[in-house]
């Protein structure tokens, strides 16, 4: 399982806050519990957001944050950049290479197109040298800011992959505890 980058923070311990590989857990344990609960449903339909990844930005601004408040606040998002740098290559691992679009005969299902562009922007996002030019602090921030958007791009992919069945639960990947199981929903009366 991926370890928390720790940073040079001691208000980390009394912050309520969490830290980011907390947030991040939870926000793939929702995701989890969601495609549960809901699947199998075709993403036009599907009764929760098929890929929603503000929870993830949420988990990298608290980090930044949870930064800006210690006394090492570069060195500490410049680890949060190489932490987000580092479960952004684990979400890519476990996605699939998207089928050949070309040539198909039939029209292909939304989900299918959807995640082709989310696979192909999940692998080429770079910040490159977006954050040159600023003062040492903006850089940092920049640089933490711009892990979290290659991030959000690869969880988005494996949001979709893994609501069409084509990538193993989150827990099976050692991102996240098995979840508890999913309460049944009460009939409706008729």
């Amino acid at each position: 399982m991926l370890g928390t980058v720790a940073c040079a923070c001691p208000c980390a311990a009394q912050d309520p806050l969490p830290d980011f590989a907390t947030c991040l857990r939870g926000e793939i344990l929702r995701y989890e519990q969601a495609v549960t609960a809901f699947a199998p449903t075709p993403a036009e339909t599907a009764g929760y957001p098929l890929a929603n990844v503000a929870g993830v930005e949420f988990c990298g601004t608290v980090g930044i944050v949870i930064c800006d408040r210690s006394e090492e606040p570069l060195g500490c998002q410049k680890a949060l950049a190489v932490e987000q740098d580092i479960w952004r290559a684990r979400v890519l691992t476990e996605l699939p290479e998207p089928e050949d679009a070309e040539g198909a005969e039939e029209e292909k299902p939304f989900a299918d197109v959807l995640y082709a562009q989310l696979f192909h922007l999940a692998h080429g996002m770079s910040a490159g040298r977006d954050c040159a030019g600023h003062s040492p602090r903006m850089e940092m921030w920049c640089r933490a800011r711009e892990a979290n958007g290659r991030l959000r791009a690869a969880v988005i992919a494996w949001q979709v992959a893994r609501h069409e069945g084509k990538v193993a639960p989150a827990f099976e990947a050692g991102w996240i505890a098995a979840p508890d199981p999913v309460r049944p929903r009460a009939r409706r009366e008729e």
